[in-house]
């Protein structure tokens, strides 16, 4: 998915015109996974799951340890095949979900769905905890004597990674039946809140949704950029009481399981889950922090330039510039640019992409109750990954299926992995995503004559850039300085606005004025709630990519190979591992200013049109 920002946002209103012009829709077919909610099928999976989830724990719990090496590969096959059955049963119930999350009935099929599967895993919860306690050289001797658990070391070495922070069984236990009514629930409390939010925006006749009050702030006019922006922090400050209390409380529960699980720093979970060194992360952090004044300043002092004011407000941030396209791009024109650019690259690039067109595999319409945003959901390995969108024929839309689509095909080239080895670490997962936005935007920007579109597509991407990686690491940082003042007590609103504030500041430069009422503007990320310091795989992945594209130009050869060889890998291997093929090391702090100079020399390009 891509960063949430505010030039993310879609206004889903009720267009007849538009929506006609912009061709036939796909829409998903799910039955590719169950012929409907009520299925034979679908109930035969949950039972036969039920039962081997029981018989898992009877014949192996307290016995791992005196297994051989292909004995133990049988019991991680067993587990693989049981998680692969739940996969399918949650993707189903998540993907009807998000094509209306306002249907009652949906909202109850995946609350069922995900308090049955929790209840019918509990007896699994001793498997990791059981890999864990056993010795490292015995487990050794064991990986050496069985090819066919060798195969699984790299999710053995993920699992044993926790084993410093694993708890009791009774505990691990506890957290694991309690989540459905801890943080879930204040997660849920969340969602059905901000989903529930309306906004008065001046000039327009009907209360407007969060979505469509945010991408005014993307308008031509600038009374109405400036009309949604005050209507979203006003109804920010009317529930910044609530999301105060949400907020206290995620991190004070996070704080007191990290503490209990005697993890060194907040984020440090989060290292672990994305395969990737703290200092990594640290170098990532700092370089882009440094770069801020050089990048994001710079730029926004452009851009309040070519717009004619002194300095920009904070609903101008995203304005479009004067030269900007506003033509409706047709579902077939924006398959067809995204396929040229994809075949471009290579024609296996293209033969991976084509059956997500026409199979039912992508979901674009912006239809009522539908989620916000795009993602790309990979289902599970013996299925094939859904798209969805909210594709308005706005340019930014065809950018976003070139995303959605790069993930989909790198989820497809992993599933060859199995179901414990195909899940891409984050600070991986947006590789391709980002490496196919950046193939389309080459193609158009190629073909692009006119200097003020040319400028205008080069000026979008700047900013999706700076929203990538500036912005996400200013987000990174915001929660890294909220979770660390949180341990010294509980923060008023006033408290964390102060610190978004600071960083926001610190990162977008003195040519934004930031001014009443944006110290609200944190409450409604979603990220903050969904997932802590999930912020900095954005950058990660494209840093990652800018990187790996300056190699694809230099003309390294056999490179298209090599990147296949890179998405076919999964989870299975180390970033260091993966990137060494192309003479990239993330681990070197250098590393990070490649992609770095590339939105610099992006930026002095802009400067000289």
């Amino acid at each position: 998915m891509p960063p949430f920002d505010e030039t993310a946002a879609r206004d889903k209103a009720d267009d007849q015109g538009a929506a006609a012009a912009l061709g036939e829709l796909p829409v998903w077919d799910l039955t590719d996974l169950y012929p409907a909610d009520d299925s034979p099928e679908l109930k035969a999976d949950l039972e036969s799951c039920r039962a081997d989830c029981a018989t898992f724990a009877e014949k192996y719990q307290g016995r791992l340890a005196a297994l051989d090496g292909n004995g133990l590969a049988e019991v991680v096959a067993a587990y693989e095949s049981i998680e692969r059955r739940l996969g399918r049963i949650m993707s189903y119930a998540g993907l009807r979900f998000a094509q209306n999350t306002t249907d009652p009935a949906r909202a109850k099929f995946i609350g069922d769905m995900q308090a049955q599967v929790t209840d019918l895993t509990t007896p699994l919860v001793f498997f990791t905890l059981e890999l864990n306690r056993m010795d490292a050289a015995a487990l050794e001797a064991k990986i050496a004597g069985s090819p066919a658990l060798a195969r699984y070391r790299p999710w053995l070495d993920k699992v044993r990674a926790l084993a410093p922070h694993q708890l009791s069984d009774e505990l691990e236990r506890f957290l694991h039946d309690q989540s459905v009514v801890g943080s879930s629930a204040w997660v849920r409390l969340f969602d059905e809140t901000m989903s529930g939010l309306t906004f008065e925006v001046e000039g327009e006749p009907e209360p407007m949704g969060l979505e469509a009050t945010l991408n005014l702030l993307s308008d031509r006019d600038r009374a109405r950029r400036e009309a949604g922006g005050k209507a979203v922090v006003k109804v920010l400050e009317s529930h910044i009481r609530l999301f105060t209390r949400i907020t206290n409380t995620l991190v004070k529960e996070k704080e007191i399981e990290d503490r209990w699980r005697k993890l060194p720093t907040a984020d440090h979970g989060r290292h672990l889950a994305n395969q990737v060194e703290p200092e990594v992360v640290d170098a990532l952090r700092e370089a882009v922090m440094a770069a801020a004044p050089k990048l994001s300043h710079r730029y926004y002092a452009l851009k309040a330039k070519w717009l004619g004011l002194e300095r920009l407000e904070f609903w101008d941030r995203n304005a479009p510039l004067p030269e900007s396209d506003e033509r409706l791009v047709t579902w077939e024109d924006a398959q067809a640019t995204v396929m040229e650019a994809y075949r471009g690259f290579s024609p296996k690039l293209g033969e991976l992409a084509e059956p997500f067109f026409g199979s039912g595999w992508i979901d674009a319409g912006a239809t009522p109750g539908k989620q916000p945003g795009a993602f790309a959901h990979p289902t599970v390995t013996d299925a094939h990954p859904y798209l969805l969108l909210n594709y308005l024929g706005k340019p930014r839309d065809v950018m976003t299926l070139a995303h959605e689509l790069g993930h989909g095909v790198h989820q497809r080239l992993a599933a060859g992995q199995g179901e414990l080895l195909s899940h891409t670490p984050l600070t991986l997962a947006e590789t391709a995503s980002v490496f196919g936005e950046m193939l389309t935007f080459r193609r158009l920007l190629g073909q692009e004559a006119d200097p003020g579109r040319r400028k205008a597509l080069l000026a979008g991407k700047v900013e999706d850039m700076l929203n990538t990686v500036v912005r996400q690491i200013a987000f990174y940082e915001f929660e890294r300085r909220v979770h660390a003042e949180r341990r010294g007590g509980e923060l008023t609103a006033e408290a964390i606005g102060a610190i978004w504030m600071a960083v926001q500041s610190e990162t977008l430069g003195p040519s934004i004025h930031l001014g009443p009422g944006y110290e609200t503007m944190w409450a409604y990320v979603p990220h903050f709630i969904h997932s802590p310091f999930y912020v900095y795989a954005y950058a990660f992945g494209d840093g990652l990519v800018n990187a790996l594209y300056a190699v694809y130009e230099e003309g390294l050869e056999g490179f298209q190979d090599k990147y296949f060889d890179l998405l076919a890998a999964g989870g299975s291997k180390h970033h260091t591992e993966l990137l060494a093929p192309f003479g990239l090391d993330a681990s070197d702090p250098s590393f990070w200013d490649k992609g770095l100079t590339l939105i610099g020399a992006m930026i002095d390009e802009l400067e000289a049109l």
